[in-house]
C-alpha cells in the first residue's frame, strides 16, 4: 500500500527551511483595517499528538499596535494559488459507520455530519475524495459493474450505482447541502475484474481492449452522480497506479495511463457533455517520472477542458516536488488529494500542522486527508490499512461507548484550516520560519487568515505584522493556532 511511513517531505523550494525573519513592515500601510485579531488554538497532551486539551478553541482577541518588530510578516502584495478545499473521503468503512451500520441514531448523525460540513457551526469540510468502487478501507471488494467468473458486460447493461445509494451518494448530497461548496472527486481503485487480465479486483492490468468500455463505465458513474445532484468535479484515473498487493488495485505504465488519458477518458468525457475533470497521477511526489510525466508532458492533454491539473499523495518523496512542477507549467493546477493519519505517525498534530503548511506553500489547491471515519480499530478494512486514524472515530458494536462519537486531533488540525479558509480564498505573503511554520490566506470577503505551529519544545513569544501594524502572542510548546482578521 502507501509506504505509511511518517516521512515530513521539507519544503526547501519556499522556504521551510530556517530563515532570519526580516520584517516588511516599512512598506506603506494598508488602508485603515481592524482593531484587533482573533485567535483559535489547538494543543494536545500527549507525545503522540493525540490528546486534544483546547480544540480549536477561541482566546482573547489581541489589539494591534502601531509599528512593526521581528515576527511573521503577513504581505498581501504576495499573491499565490487559489484555495478550493481541504476534506477527506466517504469511504465504504465511513459510509457504512455514519448511516447503514446503525450505529449511530439519525440525530447524532445529522449532528456529526454539520460538525463536519457546516462551515458556520462546524469546521466547513470542502472538498470531498470518494473511492470510485472499492478501497482497501470498504468491507468487501465491489465495483459498479460486477460480474459472474468467466461473464463479461461490454455493454455496462449490468451498471448499478446500488452500493453507494446506500450511504456513499446521500451522505456526500447532504455534505453539499451544509456547504455548497464542498468539490467532489472520484479515485477508481480498480476497474471491474472482468475487464482485468488477472479477472481479479487486486492488481492486474486493464486489457487494452476494453479501454473505450472503461472511459464509458468513468461517464455512465459521473452522470448517475450528477442526476442524483451531486456533480462530481475531479477524477483521476487511478489511485496510486500499480499499487498495491493484499487489496484492490490495478497496474499500470506511464504508456498507458498516458494513451487512455488522451485517447479514451478526455474525449468521452466531452462527448458526454461533462465538465469533470481529470487529474494525473493521484500518487505520491517520487513517482510522478513513473507515471505522470508522459501525461503531463503532453501540450494536447493539458490544454484539454477536461484536463485538471496534478493529483499529489504525501508517502513518499518531496512536497517541493510540487514547486518544480508549477514552476515548468505555471498555470496546471496542484491539489493534494490524499495523506492519511495513522497509529504509525508518531505526532499526528505535528505531522498534520508540516502538511497542511508544506502543502499549501508549495501550491496546493486541497488538503484532503483519508477516511473520514474509522471505528476504534481503525477499520472495517479490506486489506490494506489496518492502522489508519480518521477524522472522526464512530464507535459500534460491544464495547465502549456505543452510538457516539469521538473527534480525533485531524479533525482540529483540519479545521485550523477549513473554517477560517474559504474556497476562493487566494494564498498570500508570510515570512517563513523553520520554529513556527505558517501559511497566510485572504478570503473572498477581504477577511485574512495566518495558520502557524510552534514546532519546539517551549512557549514562543510570536509577533505578526500586518498593514503597519503588529499583534505579540504567547504560543504555547507544539500549539497550532489560527489568526483571522
Amino acid at each position: 500500500m502507501r509506504s505509511r511511513t511518517a516521512r515530513r517531505a521539507l519544503t526547501a523550494a519556499v522556504g521551510a527551511a530556517a530563515v532570519i525573519l526580516v520584517p516588511l513592515w516599512a512598506a506603506a500601510p494598508y488602508p485603515a483595517g481592524p482593531e484587533r485579531m482573533q485567535v483559535y488554538l489547538t494543543t494536545t497532551s500527549d507525545p503522540a499528538g493525540r490528546r486534544v486539551v483546547k480544540g480549536l478553541e477561541k482566546q482573547a482577541p489581541l489589539p494591534f499596535i502601531q509599528g512593526g518588530t521581528a515576527g511573521i510578516t503577513v504581505d498581501e502584495s504576495k499573491t499565490y494559488q487559489r484555495f478550493e478545499g481541504g476534506g477527506a473521503s466517504f469511504t465504504d468503512t465511513a459510509a457504512w459507520l455514519l448511516k447503514s451500520s446503525g450505529a449511530l441514531s439519525g440525530a447524532t448523525r445529522d449532528a456529526t455530519l454539520k460538525k463536519l460540513f457546516d462551515p458556520a457551526t462546524g469546521i466547513g469540510l470542502g472538498f470531498i475524495r470518494n473511492p470510485m468502487g472499492t478501497s482497501d478501507l470498504a468491507r468487501f471488494g465491489y465495483t459498479f459493474d460486477d460480474m459472474p467468473a468467466g461473464r463479461t458486460d461490454p455493454e455496462l447493461r449490468n451498471f448499478s450505482l446500488a452500493h453507494d445509494l446506500a450511504g456513499v451518494l446521500p451522505l456526500t448530497a447532504r455534505a453539499r447541502e451544509l456547504n455548497p461548496a464542498v468539490k467532489v472527486m472520484a479515485s477508481p481503485w480498480s476497474a471491474p475484474a472482468w475487464m482485468k487480465d488477472n479477472e481479479k479486483l487486486e492488481q492486474g492490468r486493464l486489457r487494452s481492449r476494453y479501454y473505450a468500455t472503461y472511459a464509458r463505465y468513468f461517464v455512465k458513474y459521473l452522470q448517475a452522480y450528477r442526476d442524483r445532484g451531486v456533480p462530481v468535479d475531479y477524477v483521476s484515473v487511478q489511485n496510486e497506479p500499480t499499487c498495491c498487493s493484499g487489496y484492490p488495485s490495478m497496474r499500470w505504465n506511464a504508456s498507458g495511463l498516458a494513451y487512455f488519458t488522451k485517447n479514451d477518458l478526455l474525449p468521452a468525457l466531452r462527448q458526454a457533455g461533462l465538465a469533470t475533470k481529470v487529474l494525473a497521477l493521484d500518487w505520491n511526489w517520487d513517482r510522478y517520472d513513473a507515471f505522470a510525466r508522459e501525461t503531463v508532458d503532453d501540450p494536447a492533454i493539458r490544454r484539454h477542458p477536461n484536463f485538471g491539473g496534478i493529483a499529489w499523495h504525501g508517502y513518499g518523496g518531496d512536497v517541493g516536488q510540487q514547486t518544480l512542477m508549477h514552476d515548468r507549467y505555471p498555470g496546471l493546477p496542484a491539489y493534494d488529494t490524499e495523506h492519511s493519519g495513522g497509529r504509525w505517525i508518531g505526532n499526528q498534530q505535528r505531522e498534520d500542522m508540516h502538511n497542511l503548511i508544506d502543502y499549501t506553500r508549495n501550491w496546493g489547491r486541497s488538503w484532503v486527508k483519508w477516511s473520514i471515519a474509522v471505528d476504534r480499530n481503525g477499520g472495517p478494512h479490506h486489506g490494506g490499512c489496518g492502522n489508519c486514524t480518521g477524522l472522526i472515530t464512530v464507535h459500534h458494536g460491544a464495547g465502549r461507548g456505543h452510538g457516539t462519537v469521538d473527534y480525533t486531533v485531524e479533525y482540529y488540525t483540519m479545521g485550523h484550516l477549513t473554517k477560517f479558509v474559504r474556497p476562493g480564498a487566494h494564498r498570500i505573503g508570510s515570512t517563513a520560519s523553520a520554529t513556527v511554520p505558517n501559511v497566510a490566506w485572504r478570503n473572498p470577503d477581504g477577511s485574512r487568515a495566518l495558520i502557524a505551529y510552534n514546532d519546539t519544545g517551549r512557549t514562543r513569544r510570536t509577533a505578526v505584522n500586518w498593514g503597519g501594524r503588529h499583534v505579540t502572542y504567547d504560543l504555547p510548546a507544539g500549539a497550532a493556532a489560527t489568526f483571522t482578521w
